[in-house]
């Protein structure tokens, strides 16, 4: 009896990263199917805590299927509202999947990911881009354009962008 309850401290105690992987995952799903207010205000107390923990941002909209995977944990990790992932796909750490909320840009909005999509650590996917399944993208990549199915993608020389005139760059919240 007291063996067992040995392990189960244990096991409160040792903090893997994965853990709070396993609880985010969990308390999204308890979230979504629960009807009572104190529950999803507890629930939403201990996942923003949990983002603290992390330095990750990943808001109750942003769609975020259970089979996701996270190698190096939460740490990091921004996803936008209005996102939407597909299924299997391998997140690493400093990972932004960000909406575009400049309203005269031609990517406005939040991305679109495929399934069976790996996005290297580092990596930036910004705006109303669609990433193909099976897509893999690079450590510290910048994806700003669609990317088919079935492709790689990692850096290339950074390139300058002249402009004629002084444009807004405030920032704008994202509304659906």
């Amino acid at each position: 009896m007291i063996g067992n309850m040995d392990n189960k401290l244990k096991n409160l105690l040792i903090y893997n990263p994965n853990s709070d992987v396993k609880r985010l995952m969990k308390l999204r799903t308890q979230h979504s199917n629960s009807k009572n207010k104190i529950l999803r205000l507890i629930y939403t107390i201990l996942y923003q805590r949990i983002c603290k923990r992390n330095n990750c941002f990943i808001p109750w909209s942003a769609v975020l299927p259970t089979d996701t995977v996270f190698p190096h944990g939460l740490y990091g990790i921004f996803i936008s509202q209005g996102a939407v992932l597909g299924h299997s796909c391998t997140i690493f750490h400093q990972v932004t999947i960000g909406s575009n909320t400049l309203t005269d840009s031609e990517k406005y909005g939040a991305p679109n990911i495929g399934d069976n999509v790996y996005i290297g650590a580092g990596a930036k996917i910004i705006g109303a881009v669609k990433v193909g399944n099976n897509v893999r993208v690079g450590a510290n990549v910048c994806v700003a354009v669609n990317i088919p199915e079935n492709a790689t993608v990692i850096s290339a020389p950074c390139r300058i962008i002249h402009h004629e005139k002084a444009r807004e760059s405030g920032f704008k919240e994202y509304k659906q």
